[in-house]
């Protein structure tokens, strides 16, 4: 984990905005561990993948090849807003689970710029695997692998300049990281009227 001894604390302006947000690419946790660390923390979780498929009223994968990428990159943003404005169904003071894509947004990173943002690390072959690419299958016209390599490499710098912390996940079960990322984050109770 790094920076060592870091802790992702969260000044609120009451009951909006999360107190933890998790960041990072596709297989690296933020689903799974997500809800871990919102019970360690008694909190609510909140997955913004989740908002946007039940805006669309259908699954991710067929936004992405019914309507495209364009489409959903515009739900997606909106569920992003909305989470970190504490807007929505779910409690707003929470653990947060943003897209791996959503940070691509200028407007989201300025959104979690100053956040206790938690990237969530996983190497290539990690990844790989846990999404799947690694298992014997018919053979998909392109490159699936160097496609998701390039994809990883441009949101890296992304994904490591809005961290204020940064988990590896390559060797941690989800119960070790959301413990890890727990331990990470100061949650004290909103601030006063008189102390705004």
């Amino acid at each position: 984990m790094t920076p060592a001894g870091a802790q992702a604390t969260h000044e609120t302006d009451g009951t909006h905005g999360p107190v933890v947000v998790l960041i990072g690419p596709p297989g690296a946790g933020k689903s799974a561990v997500g809800p871990l660390v919102a019970d360690l923390l008694g909190v609510q979780f909140r997955d913004t993948d989740a908002d946007v498929a039940a805006a669309a009223g259908k699954p991710i994968g067929d936004i992405f090849v019914e309507d495209g990428e364009e489409t959903f990159r515009e739900l997606e943003r909106a569920a992003v807003t909305s989470a970190l404005s504490g807007q929505g169904a779910e409690p707003a003071r929470g653990v947060l689970a943003l897209g791996s894509g959503a940070v691509l947004d200028e407007g989201v990173r300025q959104l979690l710029a100053g956040r206790p943002v938690v990237y969530l690390s996983a190497s290539f072959g990690t990844v790989v695997r846990r999404i799947g690419l690694d298992r014997p299958r018919v053979v998909v016209p392109g490159n699936p692998r160097g496609r998701l390599r390039a994809m990883l490499n441009e949101r890296l710098p992304l994904y490591q300049g809005l961290a204020a912390v940064t988990v590896e996940t390559d060797d941690l079960d989800p119960d070790e990281l959301a413990a890890q990322i727990a331990a990470t984050v100061t949650v004290g109770p909103p601030p006063s009227e008189d102390s705004r």
